[in-house]
Parts: structure tokens; C-alpha cells; sequence
């Protein structure tokens, strides 16, 4: 790297948009589900956390709705 570019001298200052991504919940879910998702998380290689993000992110971009009867 060159000297001019020596980040270890900088201020670190947190993302001001780092709240507005993302809001901490807490819900149940089955212990089947979990499983499911922990499950495929692993082949993905991420956490099912994010993997269950990523499911109703698009549910919200492809307007998806659930029928329920």
C-alpha cells in the first residue's frame, strides 16, 4: 500500500445508515422451520438469519402475498 494511503491513521466513525438497514425482532418460529432454513443456510454457506432475510426481502420485492384459510 502506498504511504499516502495509510487508513490505519484514520478516525473510524460509525455508518449513519447502518440503523435505517435493518431492524432487530424477535419472533417464533416452529423448530421445523428453523431447521429448514439452518439447513439450507449451511449448503449456502451463510447464517439462517440472513437466509430468512433474504426470503422475505423478496416476498416484499415480488409483492408476494400468503392466502390464508
Amino acid at each position: 500500500m502506498e504511504p499516502e494511503y495509510d487508513l490505519s491513521k484514520m478516525k473510524r466513525r460509525p455508518n449513519p445508515f447502518a440503523k435505517q438497514l435493518k431492524k432487530q425482532v424477535t419472533i417464533s418460529l416452529g423448530i421445523d422451520v428453523i431447521e429448514y432454513f439452518e439447513m439450507m443456510a449451511q449448503e449456502e454457506g451463510i447464517s439462517y438469519q440472513e437466509l430468512i432475510n433474504l426470503y422475505l426481502q423478496d416476498c416484499v420485492t415480488s409483492g408476494r402475498k400468503l392466502s390464508v384459510n
